[in-house]
């Protein structure tokens, strides 16, 4: 069996950007020399400033996406770049360059497909106000349903193996695609590691493109339509008891004046009462039936996956 300590895999760091250019030169340069062996690429998203410029400069490997949008970013340089280690991180600088190494040691250590940076702060201009509560209450409802694995569903900085960048379906188009990226690993019981990391605010000059409110309730939104894609047994079953319990809410006091006066005053209300009954009863058939394919689905999500060979391991 070949020792796997004298193999050196091949290390890509991704770094999507849109108005960086105060920030993205240091990134680069704090990856180049954590990873020294690392090929990095800056993947400008139609940037107004001087991101390209600056990365090039600094010596990153530019390439542009004229899609607007945090996920398409991610699907296209995932499907462009071939390596056996993938470091994503984004280009403002909040990220601990410095802790790369860490967390390539911890990946092959434990073999694991995803390693996930907990955004750890003592400061607080690094969370802008709503943040902290908002990604709490999202990760817990996506741990809740897909399984507690993680700790920090949002956090920009991750490293994948090959299986797992090629493996992703990269459906989301904006900063949803955490939650994709999470929600992939956990559905398919990936083996996964997390590491505190430091977190900063952002330079001075520097402007977040999320937007704390629209993005969150953008996040929520995908989340439930995950739900319904990958889960459609739980979701059709809460719809159903939503429309049984306004079937009874209307019910009930039509079936009471009927046993108090052997008749049915109200017919409206009687047959409104019923429809909400019956769609109930479809919405459970719903769930059944799409049950089964998302099963379907999933066996062919596990199949890709197992058809790429695991990361290199350091036992």
């Amino acid at each position: 069996m070949p020792d796997t300590s004298l193999i050196r895999p091949t290390v890509a760091v991704l770094i999507p950007c849109y108005n960086e250019e105060v920030a993205v030169g240091q990134v680069v340069h704090g990856f180049r020399a954590a990873l020294p062996d690392a090929a990095i690429y800056v993947y400008d998203n139609n940037s107004r400033d001087r991101t390209c410029e600056v990365a090039r400069a600094a010596g990153a490997i530019v390439r542009t996406e004229p899609q607007q949008g945090k996920g398409h970013v991610i699907r296209r340089m995932f499907a462009d770049i071939d390596a056996d280690y993938y470091v994503l991180v984004d280009g403002d600088a909040t990220y601990e360059a410095e802790a790369a190494g860490a967390l390539m040691d911890l990946m092959r250590r434990t073999g694991s497909d995803m390693v996930n940076a907990v955004r750890v702060t003592d400061r607080d201009a690094a969370y802008r106000r709503g943040h902290v509560l908002g990604n709490r209450v999202l990760t817990g409802l996506v741990t809740m349903i897909f399984g507690k694995r993680l700790s920090d569903m949002l956090s920009g900085y991750r490293v994948f193996s090959r299986r797992y960048v090629k493996s992703f379906p990269a459906m989301s188009t904006g900063f949803e695609t955490e939650t994709e990226l999470t929600v992939h690993a956990l559905q398919l019981h990936m083996p996964m590691a997390e590491m505190p990391t430091r977190y900063v605010e952002r330079q001075p000059g520097s402007v977040s493109a999320l937007r704390t409110y629209h993005d969150g309730i953008r996040i929520l939104a995908f989340i439930i339509r995950l739900v319904k894609q990958e889960r459609p047994m739980l979701f059709f079953c809460i719809v159903a008891g939503v429309l049984l319990l306004l079937g009874l809410a209307f019910g009930i006091p039509v079936i009471a004046d009927f046993m108090r006066m052997g008749s049915v005053p109200r017919l409206p209300t009687a047959v409104l009462a019923t429809g909400f009954v019956l769609l109930s009863a479809m919405s459970v058939t719903c769930g059944l039936i799409l049950d089964t394919v998302a099963l379907a689905r999933l066996e062919a999500k596990r199949l890709a996956y197992l058809a790429l060979p695991p990361p290199l391991r350091l036992d």
